[in-house]
């Protein structure tokens, strides 16, 4: 067995070991969420966890981790005997994130069902877990049917598993534990607001600490065993201290002066519902129990609202989490009046508790040519200003709820809400033998296959004789993601402050409903004399819209090097994921300048995609009296559809564009 890296081995990070020691000591504080960017010892932290939790007494032979001093009566294992124990360490499961349905919650034995009516069950991830630690990399990778079973049994408390009318259940109450790398995309509110705390995480800019990271991971490759006896000392210290906490948490008082400074703080930043006001008292409690003391104080307060609050302050994708700690103060101090004279408490054992600082904001893209553009001329015929060649980037305008565009035909890409597409999960259109495992029975069709040989299988009772070729497997229709690829006009042409806020701020909108619909998205520009991939394809919405807003203008329009290299993203992104498909919007006025014969050149490069069979849209951005209707045109050499910015808005009465179907009419 791989011994783990020591949890009091972890350089810094006080934020992040304080958040997992709290839920050690109170495990109904419900969870941590580390966010952060990639090498900042998410994972190595969270395991190292598992080595600092109390032992815990289970009925021997249970599957399901009964306590012996109250065990489940509706475990399948039971009903159990009193007096048989063992006692053991608490687990840690690690969900990895393309698990399938029967990994996480087990799996029961179809066969078997049908013909004897046994319930034969055979125990997934989540009765693992139970009374644990359920850890889950990446967490906002996870396949959104898996996040829905995961939030039934963490609200619950319970797995249910249930196969044509058979059914199991089991207790499942775990810690959750997640870790994920904002770039990579963010996590469904629902399952946000599960997590009880939440801690953002970076690498330190300070060399001393860096060189102390680098030499204690360097010793522990060379030898782990050695490396986590000499922390033998500190870990025992920190296990007795998480025993000692646990005891004295019954006994902690939650006056009514720290319940109303929590009320007013989770008003005063306008947090949802109540869950947050739950996991910030029972969080001050368990701080208070950490530190030794029978009564919260102002300070575990505050501590808890900077763990609890962040993430339950975000309105969309592109909100950055975070607390205004100057308003967090005045709150507290108007409800209950601290008087606390230390602005920053020492609530863990290893010193303050705000070590996990910020990310560095992106600087975004800087653009596709440093060289400067020639004045063009604007929508009135009028030469443009000198400094029309780079114009500093326009703000969006307010985003708004957008038609639904989709791919036409049925695909098989990643689970989403865009397309249609033949899924583990939706409504059932049919049935088919198995490949692998059984994972949903069309039960009239396995009957149906079954009924001829009953006689010839010598059938004598009421049970159906049922063999492994006669199971159907479930054809089922439900929705997919798409690879959502945004090819935006950025030159001379759409420059107008004006115009080109509108346009930043439906692309904005676009990019929201993205993220609802799960897609992964990529951003390509144009203008001056190249095209650029500001960013390429990810299921990161918020760093989209992060190169938007820094999006500069200006110059000429070279419409086919936007398209062509479009084209070659598709390209390179179809070896990667064959199975997701693509949908292009293209936002133009549809002009095309700069070099021979440009809009030749952009027809050519257009009808690569008609080719191809690629779905597209054009947002028409072309305003004023006079429209050449040079979009609609485009939209007709890609074999898309064309659409205006009024007609993109869903609740536009001339909106006619629903999803992308003109080229099947």
């Amino acid at each position: 067995m791989t011994t783990p890296f020591p949890f009091t081995a972890v350089v810094g990070q006080d934020d992040l070991r304080l958040a997992l020691l709290l839920n050690a000591v109170s495990p109904a504080v419900g969870g941590v969420l580390v966010r952060g960017e990639k090498g900042t010892a998410k994972s190595t932290a969270v395991r190292a966890l598992s080595a600092l939790m109390p032992t815990l007494d289970v009925v021997s032979g249970c599957r399901f981790s009964c306590d012996p001093g109250s065990p489940d009566p509706g475990c399948p294992d039971g009903p159990h005997e009193p007096g048989a124990f063992e006692t053991r360490a608490a687990r840690m499961v690690e969900l990895p994130v393309g698990a399938s349905e029967d990994r996480l919650v087990g799996a029961l034995d179809i066969e078997r069902a049908l013909s004897e009516g046994v319930k034969a069950f055979e125990p997934g991830l989540l009765a693992d877990a139970h009374r644990g630690i359920l850890y889950v990399d990446e967490v906002n990778l996870l396949h959104d049917h898996l996040v829905d079973l995961l939030l039934d049994a963490a609200a619950m408390g319970a797995s249910y598993v249930e196969r044509e009318g058979v059914s199991v259940r089991h207790a499942a109450r775990f810690l959750l534990v997640g870790t994920m790398n904002p770039e990579e995309g963010e996590l469904r509110p629902q399952l946000l607001d599960r997590f009880g705390l939440t801690v953002e995480v970076a690498a330190s800019r300070e060399p001393d600490q860096r060189v102390e990271v680098v030499r204690r991971r360097l010793a522990y490759d060379d030898d782990p065993t050695r490396f986590a006896a000499r922390w033998a000392e500190e870990e025992a210290a920190v296990r007795a201290r998480i025993v000692a906490a646990r005891e004295l948490l019954p006994s902690v008082r939650l006056g009514d002066g720290a319940l109303r400074q929590i009320a007013a703080t989770c008003a005063a930043f306008e947090v949802d519902g109540m869950r947050a006001d739950i996991v910030m008292a029972r969080t001050a409690t368990a701080l208070a129990a950490w530190a030794g003391r029978t009564d919260v104080l102002a300070e575990d307060v505050r501590q808890a609202a900077l763990l609890a609050l962040p993430h339950r302050r975000r309105r969309n994708p592109f909100d950055a989490p975070g607390l205004d700690e100057d308003k967090l103060d005045e709150t507290l101090e108007e409800f209950g009046g601290s008087d606390d004279d230390d602005p920053d408490p020492d609530p863990g054992p290893d010193g303050p508790g705000g070590g996990g600082g910020q990310p560095e904001p992106d600087d975004g893209p800087q653009g596709g040519d440093d060289t400067a553009a020639r004045p063009e001329a604007g929508e009135d015929g009028q030469p443009q200003p000198s400094g029309a060649g780079e114009q500093s980037a326009a703000r969006a305008s307010e985003p708004f709820r957008t038609k639904v565009l989709s791919v036409p035909g049925i695909g098989e890409g990643a689970v989403g809400r865009r397309s249609r597409a033949r899924t583990e999960h939706g409504r059932t259109t049919g049935a088919r033998r198995p490949r692998g495992a059984l994972t949903k029975l069309h039960l009239a069709a396995t009957v149906q296959a079954a009924a001829p040989h009953q006689r010839a299988r010598g059938r004598s009772g009421p049970g159906l004789v049922v063999r492994r070729d006669d199971l159907r497997q479930a054809t089922r229709e439900g929705r997919e993601g798409n690879l959502v690829l945004f090819v935006v006009d950025a030159s001379g042409s759409m420059a107008a402050r004006q115009r080109m806020s509108a346009v930043k701020g439906a692309v904005l909108s676009l990019l929201l409903d993205a993220y609802q619909r799960r897609d992964k998205v990529g951003l390509v520009t144009f203008r001056g004399t190249a095209a650029d991939v500001a960013l390429p394809p990810t299921s990161s919405v918020d760093a989209a819209a992060a190169r938007l807003e820094t999006l500069p203008t200006g110059g000429r329009t070279p419409l086919a090097a936007g398209l062509l290299r479009a084209h070659d993203v598709l390209r390179v992104e179809r070896l990667r994921d064959p199975a997701r498909r693509p949908l292009v919007v293209l936002v133009t006025d549809g002009r095309a300048t700069g070099g021979p014969e440009p809009v030749a050149l952009a027809g050519r490069a257009a009808r690569l995609f008609a080719a191809d069979g690629v779905a597209s849209v054009v947002v028409d951005c072309e305003s004023g009296p006079v429209r050449l209707g040079l979009a609609g045109q485009l939209a007709g050499e890609l074999g898309g559809t064309a659409v205006t910015l009024d007609e993109l808005r869903a609740d536009s009465i001339a909106g006619l564009v629903k999803d992308v179907q003109r080229r099947a009419a």
